[in-house]
C-alpha cells in the first residue's frame, strides 16, 4: 500500500477548469498591480506624514493653539486614510485575489479572519465616515471664514457634492 494515498498533507486531485472559465478566474491577478500601486501610495502618505509632523515640531513654539490643533487634525486625517489603504490592500487581496495564509501568524489582525466583500464594504464605508468627519472637524475650526461653510457640510451631508 502506497503512503501518499494515506498522507494528509497531499492535496487531492482536482480536475483543471475549462479554458474559458479559467482564463476568467485567472483575471482576478490583474488586480495585483493595483494593489502594488496602493502599497506605493500607502509609503507616500508616510512621507506626507512624517513631513507634517516635522513641521508641527519646528513650529510648535509659533503656532498658536488653533494652528496645531489643525495640523494634529491634518496628522489624524493622514492616519486614518492610511488605515483605509491597508484595509483595501489586506482585505480586498485577500477577498478578491488571493488568500495569504495568515492563520497562524501572530500579527494577524483580527478582522481579517472573518473578512468578505460585504464586511470589508462596512468597514470601508466606517473608515469614510470617520475622515469626513475629520474633515468636517477642521471646517469648523476654520470657520472665521463661513464663505464656504454651507458647501462643506453639503459635500459631507452628500457625497455627490464632494469638490
Amino acid at each position: 500500500m502506497s503512503m501518499a494515498a494515506d498522507d494528509p498533507k497531499v492535496p487531492p486531485r482536482t480536475p483543471g477548469l475549462r479554458p474559458l472559465p479559467q482564463l476568467i478566474f485567472s483575471s482576478r491577478w490583474l488586480q495585483l498591480p493595483l494593489y502594488l500601486g496602493l502599497i506605493v501610495a500607502q509609503g507616500v502618505y508616510v512621507i506626507l506624514f512624517l513631513k507634517e509632523l516635522w513641521h508641527l515640531v519646528l513650529h510648535s513654539f509659533d503656532f498658536s493653539e488653533q494652528q496645531i490643533m489643525l495640523v494634529v487634525l491634518g496628522l489624524i486625517d493622514v492616519v486614518m486614510i492610511s488605515n483605509l489603504l491597508i484595509m483595501v490592500i489586506v482585505g480586498g487581496y485577500e477577498t478578491f485575489v488571493s488568500r495569504l495564509e495568515l492563520e497562524r501568524h501572530p500579527d494577524q489582525p483580527e478582522w481579517l479572519s472573518h473578512v468578505n466583500a460585504s464586511v470589508l464594504k462596512i468597514k470601508l464605508a466606517m473608515a469614510i465616515i470617520g475622515i469626513s468627519s475629520i474633515d468636517l472637524l477642521r471646517t469648523f475650526i476654520e470657520a472665521g471664514s463661513l464663505e464656504r461653510f454651507p458647501f462643506d457640510l453639503g459635500h459631507h451631508r452628500y457625497p455627490a457634492c464632494r469638490k
